[in-house]
């Protein structure tokens, strides 16, 4: 397993226990509520999507039978992914307390976090095609088993027009 795929289902675990503990906190002090757009990304970009990145870097290229696009990236996205929302929880709490500093902080976090969501569906389409050399290959393969099958059709078709003719 990668560095990175370790990387996001160990930082998946961290954020939901982040949140869990936030939203334990929120219960017991119901004026903390305040805070739950923090609490609700803690466990959505958190939880849910880090443990979805970390799997998926890990299986669809085993799936697909591709290596992992440009594995670098994926360890860049692991960054930029936890600082995005690192950001943006901090920035959910800030602009409870001052708006204007909470807002660049919470935007500052959002385009952080698109550009990780970006990246993902980069890497995971191009490992999905995989890479060119083999797309191409494999596109030319195609190409001659179906006019190979198309061939072959054409054959068996005189073949039984003939049967035909020679049983009538």
């Amino acid at each position: 397993m990668t560095w990175f795929v370790k990387a996001f289902l160990k930082s998946s675990l961290a954020w939901l226990a982040l949140g869990v503990t936030f939203g334990v906190a929120m219960a017991a002090h119901p004026v903390w509520t305040v805070y739950r757009l923090a609490h609700v990304h803690m466990m959505l970009l958190g939880f849910v999507t880090m443990m979805i990145y970390g799997v998926a870097y890990h299986v669809i290229p085993h799936f697909v039978g591709f290596r992992l696009h440009r594995p670098a990236l994926a360890g860049a996205h692991w960054w930029i992914a936890n600082a995005g929302l690192l950001l943006m929880a901090c920035g959910f709490v800030a602009r409870v307390l001052e708006p204007a500093v909470g807002t660049v902080i919470l935007a500052s976090g959002g385009a952080l976090s698109a550009l990780g969501a970006y990246l993902f569906v980069y890497l995971i389409w191009r490992t999905i095609d995989g890479p060119a050399r083999l797309r191409q290959a494999s596109e030319r393969a195609a190409r001659a088993v179906e006019r190979s099958a198309t061939q072959g059709s054409r054959t068996l078709t005189v073949v039984a027009m003939q049967s035909s003719a020679r049983h009538a």
